[in-house]
């Protein structure tokens, strides 16, 4: 009798648009056994998360296809099903978590009667049985409170509490095969510590097998027994975890381990997957000496931005005649930033970081405190005078998808600043100048009348940096701006950002959850817990001595491989 719960053949699959067809899936083979935890890993568009839908018979019809092979569960043709028959399996015996929860979760129905949906529908139990065991469930992937949970809307949870959500929605059925698809991707370093040790310790009791998807090599050395690299479309390397991560053979896998920033070494260029490919690896790193002689030159200048002391309180009305509470985002904060430095802002969800940005671009006003920019305190500007100072201070968001207007071409979205700041005599020289920065952030001109949705989530992140380098700021905040890209391409968004710093001078506040990526970038880092710093200094002593206890919990959470 065979160990394999599921067994994928030779699997290839098309995508059609018009008269073109472009194979995606090429001859794929492989097997999750029972009672294993198999990790996928590769960037997007290798085919990973094409795979698992058809795994779960969610290809879309019109525009894909499955040219040749089989996919056996439990010695059943998956292919061969009807959509009835998929019906009773998907969700029952096959769950899948994906990989935004807040798309996957319905914005108009509380918690517990999403998770109530799939057990009318699967499951012979009463309305309390029901409901008894959505309550078990949710202790079970703790959640706190959980009859709380059960009745509040998804906008009202964090990530992590969204994604344990969906993790108890997909546990309900007792699945033999849980798919996982980027589960943890834009979630805080120790949230995703805590998800993967949930996912394992309930594989652990369930003896469930799971398809853990990533593009993260380190973090699935952490969860995963066996490990497939696919690299456009094709599978280039299996084996153990220890295998892959010890000694990798294919130039793919070397390269998506060795794109993430070092913790030990400060290279003066991250390697992406192309360096690699073409034997262009940079391993030049900074020196401790060239770092300090660096910083001496910095911070014997004035400081561009000077925060004295402030606080955003918020107030929230819990109910008729009840009190109103009062919630200090930001709690007594004070830091200054010299002009060519990288200031690097780091802590978890929740903890102030996004507020106090906002607070210093003078979009959410600070409730006391001081913000002096250029010497000048910036806190009262006069509505004529706020034009100039967003013109010198920009921000790169993390969704870039969501910061572009999908109307317009993304030569129109970033001339479009310029033309609302009056920059250059008019729309012709504006025009050269984007078709130049679409060149300077690595794309072509032949992009300018493109659409934002034609484009990769790392291309769209380029346009979002070509549209705030237009304004020719002095400070950039990038807010959370690689944190939902893959290893690669965030290793080529970062060496841009490098780049762009040293040939037009800019200041960043680099703000983050993940401490790899912000000590790599970072002069000086600041932590930030509950609204309050809880430590700052120079980045790298930061990470070799941290003092609070707090600081050391995010730094162990990193995923750091084998």
């Amino acid at each position: 009798m065979s160990d394999s719960l599921l067994k994928v053949t030779d699997l290839s699959i098309s995508f059609f648009s018009n008269t073109t067809e472009n194979k995606v899936i090429k001859s794929i083979s492989f097997s999750v056994k029972k009672n294993e935890i198999l990790g996928i890993v590769g960037e997007s568009g290798s085919g990973k998360s094409v795979s698992s839908l058809a795994i779960m018979g969610l290809l879309p019809k019109t525009i894909s296809k499955i040219t040749d092979g089989d996919i056996i569960f439990e010695n059943t043709n998956l292919l061969n099903l009807t959509k009835k028959d998929f019906q009773s399996i998907r969700g029952n015996v096959i769950s899948m978590i994906f990989q935004e929860p807040m798309s996957s979760l319905n914005p108009s129905m509380t918690c517990g009667k999403q998770v109530l949906e799939i057990i009318y529908r699967h499951l012979s139990l009463s309305k309390k049985e029901a409901e008894t065991y959505v309550l078990e469930l949710f202790e079970k992937v703790k959640l706190p409170d959980p009859e709380t949970v059960f009745n509040k809307y998804p906008h009202e949870l964090s990530g992590g509490q969204k994604q344990r959500i969906m993790i108890a929605m997909a546990l309900v059925c007792k699945p033999k095969l849980l798919i996982a698809d980027e589960p943890t991707t834009a979630l805080d370093v120790t949230v995703q510590k805590e998800i993967i040790a949930l996912l394992k310790e309930i594989q652990k009791e369930t003896k469930m097998s799971i398809l853990f998807i990533s593009h993260d090599l380190a973090l699935l050395s952490e969860i995963a027994d066996r490990v497939l690299v696919m690299y456009k479309g094709a599978i280039v390397e299996k084996g153990s975890v220890t295998t892959i991560f010890k000694n990798p053979e294919h130039i793919y896998t070397k390269a998506l381990i060795n794109s993430r920033p070092s913790l030990d070494a400060r290279l003066i260029q991250l390697p992406t997957i192309d360096d690699y490919i073409n034997n262009k690896t940079n391993t030049t790193t900074i020196s401790k000496e060239e770092r300090q002689d660096k910083h001496e030159k910095l911070y014997n200048k004035s400081p561009l931005l000077k925060i004295i002391n402030v606080e955003k309180t918020y107030i929230s009305k819990s109910g008729f005649l009840k009190k109103p509470k009062e919630f200090k985002a930001v709690n007594n904060v004070s830091f200054e930033l010299f002009e060519g430095e990288t200031l690097g802002l780091v802590g978890e969800s929740g903890c102030g970081k996004s507020t106090l940005s906002n607070a210093i671009m003078q979009l959410d006003k600070a409730t006391s405190g001081q913000i002096f920019y250029k010497g000048h305190d910036i806190t009262h500007l006069p509505e004529s005078e706020l034009r100039s100072l967003r013109k010198d201070i920009q921000v790169i968001f993390q969704d870039p998808f969501a910061s572009l207007n999908p109307r317009l071409t993304v030569g129109e979205a970033i001339l479009e600043p310029m033309k609302v700041h009056k920059l250059y005599d008019n729309d012709r020289e504006r025009k050269e100048k984007v078709l130049n920065l679409l060149e300077r952030v690595g794309l072509s001109k032949e992009h300018y009348n493109r659409y934002p949705h034609e484009f990769s989530g790392g291309q769209r992140q380029r346009i979002g940096i070509a549209r705030t380098i237009a304004l020719e700021p002095k400070l950039v905040i990038c807010d959370e701006s690689v944190s939902a890209l893959d290893i690669s391409v965030q290793a080529q968004v970062l060496n841009l950002l490098n780049e762009l710093k040293e040939k037009f001078g800019f200041t960043y506040i680099f703000i983050s959850h993940d401490l790899s990526v912000v000590k790599y970038m970072s002069d000086q880092l600041i932590v930030m817990n509950k609204g309050k710093i809880e430590e700052k200094g120079d980045a790298d002593t930061i990470y070799n001595n941290p003092k609070k206890d707090y600081t050391k919990k995010l730094i162990n959470a990193i995923p750091k491989g084998l």
